[in-house]
């Protein structure tokens, strides 16, 4: 193997590169951000900003850059660029590996309900606030709040690392600007001092901001879990340890 493009925008993606890096100095990692972020933390490698202009674009670029092996370590809610790395890999005859961070699962004393998408996650809390008003903690990130922006008895409370833009705000949102990770004592100041009812939160895994659901267990807060898109075919590991191996294969 002679070069890696990683689609990254993680810490998962980060770290793997690092780990990569580390056990073969020579291999040339092409890391692939979507440019959403305006100051990413990046580790050292080649880096690439920016669309490929879908499968066929990516799978071009496959071509053209001499790419060997693709890892797509992109969030878990990343559903299109996802299924476009499997197909383009597939048109341009590179291996491809899916790495996603395990899904939280539920503990005793998690109150949650699952849902399939952001607009039934919607659609839940105006069926909860139907009788009285609720204050909503959003940790859904700043770009998927389109669906909440009809709320009419719902104060929300939305934390992203980079302010939302204006047009995308629901109508008296509050944001508070953060980046992980939380503890869980400081979670549950949060909560408590925004007079929080209800946390909508996307089943990110890893340890970053799980602090707000252990915080809500203990507050025996009710969570609207917005479950993970399905993966497209393909391997998929759950570890950077086992993309490491996967790639060692691969050599």
């Amino acid at each position: 193997m002679t070069r890696l493009l990683v689609l990254g925008g993680t810490e998962l993606a980060n770290r793997f590169v690092a780990v990569a890096r580390e056990a073969w100095p020579d291999l040339e990692i092409v890391l692939s951000l979507a440019g959403r972020t305006r100051n990413p933390r990046l580790p050292d490698c080649e880096i690439r900003t920016g669309g490929f202009g879908g499968p066929e674009g990516l799978a071009g670029y496959l071509e053209t850059e001499a790419i060997t092996a693709l890892v797509d370590a992109t969030h878990p809610y990343a559903a299109q660029i996802s299924a476009h790395a499997a197909a383009a890999a597939n048109s341009a005859s590179v291996p491809c590996l899916h790495l996603v961070r395990p899904e939280w699962t539920a503990s005793p004393g998690d109150n949650w309900q699952g849902v399939e998408s952001n607009e039934v996650a919607a659609r839940c809390l105006e069926e909860l606030s139907a009788a009285h008003p609720l204050t909503v903690f959003l940790s859904i990130g700043r770009q998927e709040l389109a669906p909440y922006r009809f709320l009419t008895n719902c104060h929300l409370v939305i934390r992203a690392v980079e302010t939302p833009d204006e047009a995308d705000l629901p109508p008296g949102a509050k944001v508070v600007l953060a980046r992980g990770p939380f503890s869980e004592q400081g979670e549950a100041v949060f909560l408590r001092e925004n007079g929080i009812d209800v946390i909508v939160s996307k089943n990110s895994g890893g340890s970053a901001t799980y602090a707000k659901i252990a915080a809500a267990r203990a507050l025996q807060m009710p969570v609207v879990m917005v479950e993970r898109p399905a993966l497209p075919d393909g391997e998929i590991v759950e570890t950077v340890e086992d993309a490491v191996r996967w790639v060692a294969a691969r050599s």
